[in-house]
């Protein structure tokens, strides 16, 4: 096809025609103004249905290719202000050029999803922690935590998501106006999706289901799979870190655990990870009556230091739960776990044993301006039946007490959401009272 200033404008001065008047400014500087088309060219130019080249010239004499035609049809096509006669003549271009038009626009998907092939989320969070514990150190402790959080999200294919948590974290205790900052990658994973099947592999988050979290909500490095649709089975073999999570000690403070009468030398400073396997079978949550149970293995000779009897280094821990919807929306959940042997531990059967009971009402979305939630609580959580549970992620209730909890969501603005819980309670080893305010604002984005 030959781009002659009258074989490529065969289409483009329709929409010239549509316009009263002609730009007068020179677009191209190879088509002087005294050129028969100039004007036409000008007004193409200016209405977006023409580009020209990158060095400023629009080369008439050149040949055009049927793509290039094509993108001219297609803006023209945009244009919401071409009728009658104009309209059924770029009409007559789109079925010439059909074949053309078809592979420009799904170039065009092409790029937009590729634009849209990383998502990015996140919020920016207020918390205030105030804790005392009435013991013979009189342990008081209060917390402003400011965080930034980034959640990215890349779609590999159709199967494959990649997914990070960058935490930009600064803490202040306000009794000795420390300041304590750090950047982490908190989870970095792959999910993959292959109809009821969801496989994670990396850093990845792992909540226990079958018991609402009330083992274990932390974070592990190395797989999971889940199958099934009503009724769920999860797989999961990774390492667990315990630096640092208050996993397995008392009060979950750092303070160790050892408790009066056993081998136990583990502390929450432990640089050491143990190795974790773990299975559970549960139905659909969205179900009114809900259940589960599942299995839990822990071991690594030189971290868990022969707690166990008979030269043991592991600990394995058997859950059950149960819950029910009594409408749209109130609900109750229980759970119950415990450990293998502890023998030489001190009041072992109050440490290898924890059960819990929640009563929620509806609760605040941030998406969803003016929703609230409640719940009530009571929770005996043993130092050797729970590992890291929600309690202690995202509220003051820690490994090793029992007490009540009561706690408050509102969503007083769209993706602004704020809670407030309270807690009292006791250390199951030593009996020390404990009270704790946890409160929350997260601005989300």
């Amino acid at each position: 096809m030959k781009k002659t200033l009258v074989s490529a404008l065969t289409s483009a001065l329709v929409i010239g025609a549509a316009s009263t008047t002609f730009a007068a400014a020179n677009p191209f500087e190879d088509v002087p103004a005294d050129h028969w088309a100039y004007d036409a060219v000008a007004q193409l130019a200016a209405d977006g249905v023409i580009e020209g080249y990158g060095d400023g010239t629009y080369r008439g004499d050149q040949e055009i290719t049927r793509y290039e035609m094509a993108q001219m049809v297609a803006r023209a096509m945009a244009k919401n202000n071409v009728s009658g006669a104009d309209k059924a003549m770029i009409d007559k271009l789109a079925a010439e050029f059909a074949d053309e038009l078809k592979n420009l626009g799904v170039r065009v998907a092409a790029l937009e999803k590729k634009v849209d092939n990383v998502i990015w989320k996140g919020k920016v969070r207020y918390r205030y922690i105030s804790r005392s514990e009435n013991n013979t150190r009189g342990h008081n402790q209060k917390v402003n935590g400011l965080l930034f959080r980034l959640e990215p999200q890349a779609t590999i294919n159709k199967h494959w998501v990649g997914k990070a948590r960058i935490d930009y974290n600064s803490n202040t205790e306000m009794n000795d106006a420390a300041n304590i900052n750090s950047v982490t990658v908190d989870r970095i994973y792959v999910e993959g999706t292959y109809g009821n099947t969801k496989i994670y592999l990396g850093k990845f988050p792992n909540k226990t289901q079958a018991d609402y979290g009330m083992i274990l909500d932390d974070r592990m490095a190395g797989g999971k799979v889940v199958f099934g649709k009503d009724v769920k089975v999860s797989l999961a073999i990774a390492r667990y870190d315990m630096n640092g999570y208050g996993a397995f000690t008392r009060g979950g403070n750092g303070e160790g655990n050892g408790m009066p009468g056993s081998t136990m030398n583990l502390v929450a400073n432990d640089t050491r990870t143990a190795s974790y396997q773990g299975i559970e079978i549960y139905n659909d949550r969205a179900k009114r009556f809900t259940w589960g149970v599942g299995y839990h293995h822990l071991s690594n000779k030189a971290a868990f230091n022969n707690i166990i009897s008979a030269g043991k280094n592991n600990v394995n821990i058997w859950e059950i739960g149960l819950g029910y919807k009594f409408d749209k929306n109130l609900n109750l959940t229980a759970a119950y776990a415990r450990a293998n042997s502890l023998k030489g531990v001190f009041d072992e059967n109050k440490h290898k044993q924890s059960y819990a009971f929640q009563l929620n009402y509806k609760g605040a979305k941030a998406s969803d301006k003016g929703s609230w939630g409640a719940f009530l609580a009571y929770r005996h959580l043993g130092d050797f039946s729970t590992i890291h549970p929600t309690a202690k992620e995202f509220g003051p209730q820690n490994g090793g007490e029992k007490g009540w909890e009561i706690g408050v969501s509102w969503t007083p603005f769209k993706n602004v959401l704020g809670k407030v819980q309270y807690y009292s309670g006791k250390e199951i080893f030593t009996s020390n009272k404990v009270h704790a305010v946890w409160t929350e604002l997260n601005f989300h984005f």
